[in-house]
């Protein structure tokens, strides 16, 4: 054990002591330990022998609940409260609890404040916007200006020329997509006019003949 140890375990019962008297209310030792580590540097070995000690000596009183032991101060060493006394404290608590929560809300406010200035932009920051807000606007006047001196504009003839061509070539191009899409159609299509084809020359062929020729005579 290091001598700081050594120390903080010799003074353990002075400061547990303390403890439990400052805040009079019931503590395990797991609890005290908790709260005294920190602050203290006490081992959990140092404050469960100090408040054993404490207990055995009549400065503390111990009450054991299940597996589990408790310990608070010696109510004996505080002066009897009134009922007066009581009312006091009680009205006290009440004010108190209503300016804790007055307080927590007026926090929560500035809180509230605090985020939205923090995602505001700084003041060199918003400078810097409003320069380079002026630099885009004056090229896009400076463009609307080269626009409006053109000569070569399209006039609304002209415009409406080009619409009416536009629907003439998509009409023709859905037209032959229908065809090249749709294979069979166009394949019997082909079919019937190789038919009608060969009955025109098979029924020339008839009329060249001699018997027909006779026939017509």
């Amino acid at each position: 054990m290091s001598k700081a140890r050594s120390e903080a375990a010799a003074g353990a019962p002075a400061v547990v002591l303390r403890y439990l008297q400052e805040q009079n209310r019931p503590y395990s030792a797991q609890d005290v330990f908790g709260n005294l580590q920190r602050e203290h540097g006490l081992g959990k070995a140092a404050v469960v022998k100090a408040l054993e000690q404490l207990a055995q000596e009549g400065k503390i009183k111990d009450k054991t609940y299940g597996k589990q032991k408790i310990y608070f101060a010696n109510q004996d060493q505080f002066d009897v409260v009134s009922d007066a006394d009581l009312q006091t404290l009680d009205a006290k608590i009440v004010a108190l609890t209503a300016k804790v929560q007055s307080l927590q809300q007026s926090c929560r406010l500035m809180e509230a404040d605090l985020k939205e200035l923090s995602s505001a932009l700084t003041t060199p920051e918003m400078q810097k916007e409003i320069q380079e807000l002026k630099k885009e606007c004056a090229c896009y006047s400076e463009r609307l200006k080269n626009i409006k001196a053109a000569t070569n504009h399209v006039t609304p003839e002209e415009k409406e020329q080009v619409y009416k061509e536009r629907q003439k070539y998509c009409k023709e191009w859905r037209k032959r997509k229908r065809m090249v899409s749709d294979p069979s159609t166009a394949h019997l299509k082909r079919v019937l006019l190789f038919l009608v084809r060969q009955q025109r020359c098979v029924m020339q062929s008839l009329k060249d003949t001699p018997r027909a020729r006779s026939s017509s005579l």
